[in-house]
């Protein structure tokens, strides 16, 4: 009963993790006017699934790091209910999050509830050394390193554009707008008023011209941004999926081959495909006003940094690497919006925490 419990919450845990992670990957093409919401949550969605099935052959030392064996003593794993604490807590504080839209860590949680249940455990022993060398510092790390690379980044690659000669320009959008006229009950008198918007109406894009090597540089751009977001995209697959299946093997350590994998990536798949839309408005909408160039940048940064982590066993968080890079540009162009980043990173502060808290809770209540 415990096994298929645990099993169940790995499967809980990893539709979160896609309702919650899919979309940031991809939220620079809806905040820039590149895609419209289900076109770019496809892109994603065939892009994290392959990174998922990559990280078969790619990513055999994060499953070690996640596993805990590397700081948590042997006995406190072979407890039954340990794998069971782990994700649920995992998967409780993920889903809240996600609830609210608030881009959270998938990793943070898991460490959270990782280190929780492990404290909660019976002749406890934890490494701590070890589990801030494996865990703690890439993700505190992460972030920073991605707000640095994208305040420095986007000045040069801004530079690089004018010295090819290419342009911004703003559109000007012109159309009509019904509006209602003050008469008595029931009259129904209406006119039509044309209105003016300069770059600041959701049909009115930035765009660029001249050409780069013959090819339009709108094209290009749009090209490359597509491709950045899919880099990222599966990235997002590569380093998080096996964090899933070392929870998976800790419930099922009989196990084998690539199918825990696939598993995972699927259900991913699921979760961002029905329970996206929140984060995706937050990603996307409400950390910075972005352009094409922009959000170009961004998921440059973050699929760097993410795909050259995965394959060294460094538990990068997505989440903090995308918002990181998007926090720098926003604070580069002078359009990050401080609200919602302090929202965004009180929910950071609170995730290890509170994943931490409920993963002691549901292992004491279950030894109980």
């Amino acid at each position: 009963m415990t096994l298929l419990l645990a099993v169940t919450c790995v499967a809980a845990l990893a539709y979160a993790n896609g309702a919650n992670d899919n979309f940031k990957g991809v939220a620079t093409l809806l905040g820039s006017g590149v895609s419209d919401y289900r076109r770019a949550l496809n892109w994603a969605t065939a892009a994290t699934l392959a990174g998922s099935v990559a990280a078969i052959w790619l990513t055999a030392a994060l499953v070690a790091a996640f596993s805990g064996k590397l700081f948590v003593s042997q006995a406190t794993l072979a407890l039954p209910a340990f794998p069971l604490a782990v994700c649920g807590a995992a998967a409780a504080t993920v889903l809240l999050a996600t609830r609210f839209g608030l881009p959270v860590s998938t990793t943070h949680a898991v460490a959270g509830g990782l280190l929780g249940a492990a404290v909660a455990a019976p002749e406890s022993v934890v490494d701590w050394s070890k589990a801030a060398r494996q865990i703690y510092l890439p993700l505190g790390v992460g972030p920073l390193v991605a707000i640095a690379a994208a305040a420095v980044l986007y000045p040069l690659f801004s530079f690089a554009r004018q010295r090819l000669g290419i342009t911004r320009e703003s559109c000007v959008c012109i159309g009509e707008e019904w509006v209602p006229q003050g008469a008595a009950a029931g009259a129904g008198l209406a006119a039509i008023r044309v209105t003016v918007a300069v770059g600041s109406s959701a049909a009115c894009q930035e765009r660029y011209s001249g050409r780069v090597i013959g090819v339009p540089a709108q094209r290009l751009i749009d090209g490359l941004h597509y491709f950045s977001a899919g880099a990222v995209s599966f990235a997002r697959g590569l380093n998080d999926t096996p964090k899933l299946v070392a929870l998976a093997l800790m419930a099922a350590p009989f196990a084998q081959g690539g199918a825990e994998f696939l598993g995972a990536g699927l259900l991913m798949a699921v979760g961002g495909l029905l329970g996206a839309r929140r984060v995706a408005e937050t990603m996307s909408k409400k950390i910075t006003a972005l352009n094409p160039g922009q959000g170009l940048t961004a998921n440059l940064i973050t699929s760097v940094l993410v795909l050259a982590a995965s394959p060294l066993g460094l538990p990068l968080s997505t989440t903090h690497v995308s918002c990181g890079a998007l926090f720098g540009i926003g604070a580069v162009t002078g359009q990050a919006r401080w609200n919602a980043i302090a929202a965004i990173l009180a929910a950071w502060l609170v995730t290890l925490p509170l994943a931490a808290l409920l993963g002691a809770g549901l292992l004491h209540f279950h030894l109980d």
